[in-house]
């Protein structure tokens, strides 16, 4: 049983900063890569972030130089700390897991989302 538990979103002024956090458990296959989306008010959902089982790290244009994206595999955690917060980064953060098994079965699991809202 996969679960996702994210944290870390809430009430912030333009400008400030959040981290938010994803904890993993039940993972019993390979995972290929975890992500960070989010779904502004009236917009479909958006890719934020992404880091691969590599390391690798891939950012939406409109975060880039403001959000990181990073992990703890010691504690089985992503991380997304965003920095210089925008009004347009108001959204439910949702984070995302993708793998696969050795059988060559995908999964694509998803975390139950936390609100981050920027005031102006």
């Amino acid at each position: 049983q996969v679960q996702l538990v994210t944290s870390g979103g809430d009430l912030v002024q333009a400008g400030g900063s959040l981290r938010l956090s994803c904890v993993a458990s039940g993972i019993t296959f390979n995972i290929n890569a975890m992500g960070w989306y989010r779904q502004a008010p009236g917009k479909q959902r958006e890719l934020v972030a992404t880091i691969s089982a590599s390391g690798t790290t891939n950012y939406a244009d409109s975060v880039k130089g403001r959000f990181t994206i990073s992990r703890d595999d010691a504690k089985n955690t992503v991380y997304l700390q965003m920095n210089t917060l925008k009004f347009e980064d108001t959204g439910v953060y949702y984070c995302n897991l993708k793998g696969y098994s050795d059988g060559g079965y995908r999964y694509d699991s998803w975390g139950q989302g936390t609100q981050v809202t920027v005031s102006s």
